[in-house]
């Protein structure tokens, strides 16, 4: 419930605060007082464009603020979640707009960008102006209408969770498919680059071990040579530097008795000695070990040739990293296979999930068709009691793509002159015929959805009479479990108010401003006998007045 608007240098708005009641508030007041002005400013609060050129004092910001009081609903509830603000007991939605046209909004003096101001304002008040055609010729509105009379947001809950589900796994397995198309334009080569390296079957280090083994094979005949002088130096020559070694030691050993030292020494000696023996045996073993193998060679060669050939081709240095290239391979193959076998799983998923979004689309499509004829019965009953005899209305469904919504979708059509003809509302309906349209639209959603705050901006702009009666007892009915205020020129709308105020231009500062106030019984009778009879209302129009008020 709107509980209380202030403005604040806006238009020809010095400063006003009004404070609103529950069920039926009238705002009323000569053409050019201001009325409009309110709901101009109430919009800037529910996110509207906003621009410097509205303020009235050129030099000062405008303030408008607007204070609710509503329940606890669950969208309110995921709305102060989601965008982690503090709920309170009292909403209060803020704008300012300074003279350089800056505007800043603020929820429970939070800063608040538009959107987020536009979209709580969505969940406490619905503002329909006069001419405000948007909404009649949305066929989203369409749709949401015939939801709310098929009471089905259980149906569409469900669906809404299947269809994301169905359309982020849709996506999942696009980039998927992409991937795998990609793999698989590289498939052959990898495949082939695959073969030739398993073919090749190096194990690892084995470049680096033939390189070695190719180097001593290729110096065989010099490595032995040296090897052989080596040994016989040591073991076979005239004085074999063993055998000399050997004698040194024997010599030492005589003198072991003079000192621990010198036993020291000897023992030192003589471990030479046997380490130099055991060099010499070992070789001659690797003297017996190397021999020049022309066919060794060849082999070796060819299987460097080979590796070289391989690590050039892969542009790496050494097995390790040729082993590497071989392992990254095989996990791309892998993988590919791994994604045949993912892509087909996820197809089947992805078809359950669609199967099931179209199930529950067909529930939906059929709730929707049982609501058509009941709702357009209503509806163009209403409009024969707003003075819209010869006007109906038509609902139609047709079959669209699945969507989140289902795969159906719901147009309203017009004829206003029993011409058989029925076209888009836009096309057809005057605005004062739309302004009747919605209101009887919005009084049957009302009884099934706890609609916010409505407001309308001279909806009954162009009625009279007993069709301005019916819409004043409409508007009375939909207020009882709604909070209503109601801009018009319509005495017997103004009659029904529980709450009436005046919008009238007064002289403050010198400057012309607009002034709202709450009228008392008195003056709420006065006020409708002069929309009934002029400034000067006569003793009939005043005794008319009361009773239509008392009624």
């Amino acid at each position: 419930m709107l509980q209380k608007l202030q403005i604040q240098n806006y238009a020809i708005i010095q400063q006003i605060s009004i404070h609103f009641a529950d069920h039926l508030n009238v705002i009323t007041g000569e053409t050019g007082a201001g009325k409009s002005i309110l709901t101009g400013a109430l919009g800037l609060v529910l996110g509207q464009r906003a621009d410097s050129s509205a303020l009235m004092d050129k030099s000062s910001k405008c303030i408008v603020e607007a204070h609710f009081i509503s329940k606890p609903s669950e969208p309110l509830k995921n709305f102060f979640l989601a965008n982690d603000l503090d709920p309170g007991d009292e909403i209060i939605l803020r704008r300012e707009i300074a003279p350089t046209g800056k505007s800043r909004s603020f929820i429970n003096d939070t800063p608040v960008n538009l959107s987020q101001l536009k979209e709580i304002s969505l969940l406490l008040i619905d503002l329909h102006q006069q001419f405000d055609t948007l909404e009649l010729t949305n066929t989203q509105f369409h749709r949401q209408v015939i939801d709310a009379m098929a009471d089905h947001a259980d149906l569409l809950n469900r669906l809404k969770v299947t269809y994301e589900k169905y359309t982020q796994l849709k996506l999942t397995l696009q980039k998927l498919k992409e991937e795998q198309a990609n793999a698989e334009k590289e498939l052959s080569y990898n495949q082939f680059l695959y073969d030739e390296l398993e073919k090749a079957a190096f194990k690892d280090n084995e470049l680096e071990a033939l390189d070695a083994e190719m180097k001593l094979l290729s110096n065989a005949e010099n490595i032995k040579q040296q090897l052989n002088q080596i040994s016989f130096e040591l073991k076979h020559s005239d004085l074999p530097l063993a055998h000399t070694l050997k004698q040194m030691q024997q010599k030492l050993h005589s003198l072991t008795e003079y000192g621990a030292h010198i036993q020291h020494l000897h023992d030192r000696m003589n471990s030479m000695v046997i380490e130099l023996l055991d060099i010499a045996d070992e070789l001659e073993n690797a003297n017996e070990a190397i021999h020049y193998d022309a066919e060794r060679i060849q082999i070796v060669n060819d299987r460097i040739e080979q590796g070289y050939t391989l690590l050039k081709k892969h542009n790496v240095q050494n097995t390790a990293a040729l082993l590497q290239i071989q392992e990254e391979l095989a996990r791309k193959l892998e993988n590919l296979q791994s994604m045949n076998l993912q892509t087909g799983a996820m197809d089947i998923e992805l078809q359950k999930l669609y199967d099931e979004c179209m199930a529950l689309s067909k529930i939906i499509t059929q709730n929707r068709e049982a609501q058509i004829k009941p709702f357009v019965q209503k509806v163009n009953k209403l409009l024969t009691q707003v003075g819209m005899p010869n006007a109906a209305i038509k609902a139609e469904i047709n079959e669209i793509p699945l969507s989140v919504q289902g795969n159906s979708e719901v147009i309203f059509l017009f004829d206003a002159n029993k011409s058989g003809r029925f076209e888009p509302l836009q096309k057809v309906a005057s605005g004062g015929e739309l302004s009747r349209v919605m209101l009887s639209i919005k009084y049957l959603v009302a009884k099934k959805l706890q609609l916010p705050t409505l407001i309308f901006d001279e909806i009954d702009s162009g009625i009279s009479g007993e069709a301005a009666r019916q819409v004043g007892i409409i508007m009375k009915e939909l207020a009882i479990a709604h909070q209503l205020i109601s801009i018009t020129h319509q005495p017997q709308i103004a009659a029904k108010a529980n709450n009436h105020y005046y919008v009238f231009k007064d002289i403050i500062n010198n400057k012309v401003a607009t002034s709202v106030r709450l009228l008392n019984q008195d003056e709420r009778i006065t006020a409708i006998a002069q929309m009934l009879s002029g400034e000067k209302p006569t003793a009939a129009a005043l005794q008319n007045a009361r009773e239509m008020v008392s009624n």
